[in-house]
């Protein structure tokens, strides 16, 4: 669980497991992925794994991309729609967003 303290005194929670949620669905946005390693519709963090010191969020996510679709450019974009949607969502700062292609 992290814990974000805001201006006024108060604090939000944020599961690590929301966190994991917010990144499974932004990896799946991206062009050419085809599913997360171990993920449902239901169960979207599945496949990620996060890790989050302080305010620094570091991510690894494995997942299966699409015939035809180059690895490098695919994992870029899912690196770059994670990071996006994590830090804009949360206002915490992720460090890695690590992409492992698994079959």
């Amino acid at each position: 669980m992290t814990t974000i303290k805001s201006e006024n005194g108060g604090a939000v929670r944020i599961a690590d497991e929301v966190i994991a949620v917010i990144a499974g669905t932004a990896a799946l946005e991206a062009e050419g992925v085809s599913h997360l390693a171990g993920a449902t519709r239901k169960h979207r963090a599945k496949g990620v794994n996060v890790s989050v010191k302080a305010q620094n969020v570091c991510l690894a996510i494995a997942l299966s991309v699409k015939a035809g679709k180059k690895l490098q450019d695919v994992s870029r974009e899912v690196q770059q729609r994670v990071k996006s949607a994590i830090e804009t969502m949360t206002g915490l700062t992720v460090d890695e967003v690590n992409v492992s292609v698994v079959a």
